[in-house]
């Protein structure tokens, strides 16, 4: 088989046309996926620019979180003390009904040795 300038090629129609189409597709194709990975790749630079400039703190910031972190553990102290001081009300309630109940008691008592004559007097 010798191949040079002149020569020819038969093809049906329908073959070459099949292949110009064929490689239209493949173009396009192509063409979709680089404009897909161009996009992915400027939405992530942006996204990691972004996280950048966040994480940029300035000396005001710095000093507010300071103060909100301060605010936390105050609250968290005045909470704990709260619920102490909520246990300290329920143990006194306790003891005056028992001072009240131990002061009858001793009034019962004296009445009764009152009325046995073995009082001093």
């Amino acid at each position: 088989m010798k191949i040079s300038d002149n020569t020819s090629v038969s093809m049906p129609m329908k073959n070459m046309i099949g292949i110009i189409i064929a490689v239209a597709m493949g173009v396009f194709a192509y063409t979709e996926v680089t404009a897909r990975l161009t996009s992915l790749e400027t939405s992530r630079e942006l996204y990691q620019a972004d996280l950048l400039k966040k994480s940029e703190q300035l000396p005001t910031d710095q000093e507010q979180y300071m103060l909100l972190e301060d605010l936390y553990k105050t609250v968290e102290k005045i909470e704990i003390r709260i619920e102490d001081m909520m246990h300290n009300k329920v143990n006194i309630e306790f003891i005056q009904k028992q001072l009240s109940k131990a002061l009858e008691d001793l009034e019962t008592l004296k009445d009764k040795v009152r009325a046995n004559g073995n009082g001093h007097g």
